[in-house]
């Protein structure tokens, strides 16, 4: 990536967007991030947090509402989200990943970027897709990324810049680590309780990533 790169950042609040935006101003300018309310039941924490990051880096933020993709179904909107421990995570990574799915999600919420990037006259859409999370979510995976990356040139040229996607989560708190990336301005869980819920995949995949590093 060119250091005049121009980014457009997919934030949900969590790490894996959070270190990954870090990234991107590494390599350019990330001119907006992008955060969306589709009715999930983390979506108060997940805006709180995500305006956190921006202001923390100085990055425009901008909350879109997709009420629509929420009436869609899956456990993110409804609250059936299964609770796991580490010791069965990858187990029923499958049966977790089912339950949480949101019909096509992650291409819409990289269409609508890509549509703020070129009106901008950016160069990229900045996505936190990492290797542990592509083993069970079509969607993360590099094969995703590529597919994406050609339909955009057809569109407009704007790529999709996925810096973890060779990382799992404990290299990316390492990473994070090492950029100095303020992890306690990030909220993961599946929940906006005051606190985290601790017992989420998400939550458990954190926890063992800081375990990990």
């Amino acid at each position: 990536m060119s250091s005049l790169m121009r980014f457009v950042a997919v934030l949900s609040g969590g790490m894996d967007s959070g270190v990954a935006m870090a990234k991107a101003m590494q390599e350019g300018k990330v001119e907006l991030a992008i955060t969306f309310n589709y009715g999930q039941m983390a979506a108060k924490k997940e805006i709180e947090y995500s305006g956190k990051l921006c202001n923390h880096y100085g990055i425009p933020h901008r909350v879109i509402e997709l009420p629509w993709l929420g009436e869609l179904g899956g456990g993110l909107t409804t609250g059936e989200i299964p609770e796991v421990s580490e010791k069965v995570l990858e187990s029923i990574a499958e049966e977790t990943a089912k339950a949480v799915w949101i019909p096509n999600r992650n291409m819409i919420f990289i269409s609508i970027a890509a549509a703020f990037a070129e009106a901008m006259k950016g160069d990229a859409v900045v996505v936190g897709f990492n290797s542990e999370e592509a083993e069970t979510f079509p969607d993360n995976t590099k094969k995703f990324v590529s597919a994406m990356n050609k339909a955009l040139e057809i569109v407009n040229g704007i790529k999709v810049y996925a810096p973890l996607i060779e990382l799992n989560k404990a290299e990316i708190v390492k990473l994070g680590k090492i950029m100095g990336f303020p992890f306690e301005l990030t909220w993961s869980c599946y929940y906006s309780y005051d606190e985290p819920c601790g017992k989420c995949e998400s939550c458990v995949r954190r926890q063992r990533a800081f375990k990990l590093r």
